[in-house]
């Protein structure tokens, strides 16, 4: 495989087939795989895993179900246990694919509360965890449009970064989910927070929290106080003045892409 090349194979998930998305190396130090957020996909992040492939990870991560080119109704989530499970699959592939490599979980968003959830699930799988304004904490929020009326607006691009294009490529990108949210998808938002804050701290996970200060799609003050009670012995926190939602997509990505690869690098 060329340098910077990547591959596309599909996994048996759950809740069907599931499409994974492979930058791969010969001789990798560690293994760093990619939870997407909510209604987006995982091609999003070529730009991170190339970054990071370049600082000697191989990187892999899927499609989750009902998103980019999974199976599914479009950003369909009746379950976040289940893709849970499905991230389980792919570590394992992961590990199967480079034997002894520590693994690193990255998720944004959604993916940051599917890797929440698989820290305390299956924390002895991972070497360190990257959190990016987790979606977290928003249970109340959830349970308010569950009994009231759905939210039938799209997410406006302009709450995901200062960088224009970053919205504008968001707009036109046909494998994002453009539509209003789906009743049972709240209902796992808001069954996952529970979850969340029922379940155990980090203990001594190495874990990586960022999150933008101006972030109005996940705001900060609901998230940090989460992140906060799950504590642990290695946690630690980078909030971004003015930055919004995807951080890895800001203006000052690189710096933001470099304070992943260096944790990366440290704990893996």
């Amino acid at each position: 495989m060329s340098a910077g090349a990547s591959e596309r194979i599909e996994l048996v998930g759950t809740q069907g087939p599931i499409s994974i998305r492979v930058w791969a190396r010969n001789d990798p130090a560690r293994v760093v795989v990619i939870a997407h957020g909510y209604g987006e996909h995982i091609d999003r992040y070529e730009h991170v895993a190339q970054a990071l492939r370049a600082r000697g990870a191989e990187v892999i991560g899927p499609d989750h179900v009902g998103h980019g080119h999974s199976e599914g109704d479009r950003a369909l989530v009746s379950d976040m246990e289940r893709i849970v499970d499905d991230l389980r699959a792919v570590v394992e592939l992961a590990g199967a694919r480079a034997p002894g490599s520590p693994v690193v979980l990255l998720g944004h968003s959604m993916g940051g509360l599917l890797a929440i959830r698989y820290a305390q699930r299956f924390g002895e799988d991972l070497a360190g965890l990257v959190i990016t304004a987790p979606a977290v904490g928003l249970g109340p929020v959830m349970a308010g449009w569950l009994e009231g009326e759905i939210p039938d607006d799209p997410i406006d691009p302009a709450v995901l970064s200062r960088d224009p294009s970053v919205g504008e490529a968001y707009a036109a990108d046909p494998l994002v989910y453009h539509g209003g949210w789906k009743r049972p998808t709240l209902d796992a938002f808001r069954r996952a927070d529970e979850a969340i804050a029922a379940g155990p701290g980090f203990g001594a996970l190495p874990v990586l929290y960022v999150h933008g200060a101006a972030d109005q799609l996940v705001p900060i003050d609901l998230a940090r106080p989460v992140v906060q009670r799950l504590g642990g012995e290695n946690v630690t926190e980078r909030a971004l003045d003015d930055a919004r939602h995807e951080v890895l997509n800001e203006i000052d990505q690189d710096e933001t892409i470099a304070l992943v690869a260096d944790f990366a690098e440290r704990v893996a």
